[in-house]
């Protein structure tokens, strides 16, 4: 299974994007990567979500993922299916993209699951899953999750992150990769805003990812708001959709 940006924008994204560590050698080069993102960014089947694009950085960040033609890619807790369907046309004929809910989410995902099969992409799987959180029917390239990650810790806390984490590693090709985007917290407060505010300590984030064997490869700062002090709940009118938010890339040992 399995209107667009010059290259030199891409590029210049791609620059800006990446922060924090040098990545090592990446599955695709930069410029096939640039050429497939902006390839599913320019698909005229999503014309209908291109005007969040902008707000959502989503050149930036899925420049700095390092996703590209051929791929697998799981899409945790993928909400209405906003980069489900851009995945689908950044991998191609010869890749593929799972969008996958826990059972727990069942009730949540009934309505976009529905919508996503009746488009029927034939490189898409939209399913709830029956047990565990993570798992697609053959080992992947990219895991992805945005504004979820904080969400596992409210149903059991650090335990559910590790298992979360581990199942992740488990999907995983040797070198596959695994980008957490979410709310930023204060510094020091680990997972004790999760469910009040719905945030999460990104320093606690890399520390549980990288316990549970993946290497940190790097951070991208676009999604970064230094005007936001990280007291306030992520829905507040006065802060929604101008959060401080981190993007942080992890990697599969070889």
């Amino acid at each position: 299974m399995r209107g667009v940006l010059t290259g030199l924008a891409m590029t210049a994204l791609v620059a800006t994007a990446a922060v924090a560590a040098v990545e090592p050698a990446s599955k695709h080069s930069p410029k096939e990567t640039q050429r497939a993102v902006a390839a599913g960014l320019a698909n005229a089947e999503r014309a209908d979500q291109a005007g969040d694009d902008a707000r959502r950085k989503a050149a930036e960040v899925l420049a700095f993922s390092g996703v590209g033609p051929g791929d697998e890619v799981i899409d945790f807790l993928p909400g209405g299916g906003y980069w489900t369907r851009i995945f689908t046309g950044v991998v191609g004929k010869a890749g593929h993209v799972y969008a996958i809910w826990p059972a727990a989410a069942a009730d949540r995902a009934a309505k976009a699951e529905a919508a996503l099969d009746a488009r029927h992409l034939p490189n898409l799987t939209a399913k709830v899953l029956t047990s565990g959180i993570v798992a697609a029917s053959e080992p992947v390239d990219l895991v992805w999750t945005v504004q979820n990650y904080h969400d596992i810790a409210n149903n059991g806390g650090e335990a559910a992150l590790d298992q979360f984490n581990a199942e992740v590693l488990k999907a995983l090709k040797p070198g596959g990769s695994y980008i957490v985007i979410d709310h930023a917290d204060a510094a020091g407060t680990g997972i004790t805003g999760t469910s009040t505010k719905h945030r999460i300590d990104p320093a606690a984030v890399k520390a549980e990812v990288v316990k549970a064997g993946f290497e940190f490869v790097g951070e991208s700062d676009v999604l970064r708001n230094p005007a936001d002090d990280h007291s306030g709940n992520v829905f507040d009118p006065a802060i929604r959709g101008h959060t401080d938010q981190f993007v942080y890339k992890f990697r599969k040992r070889r």
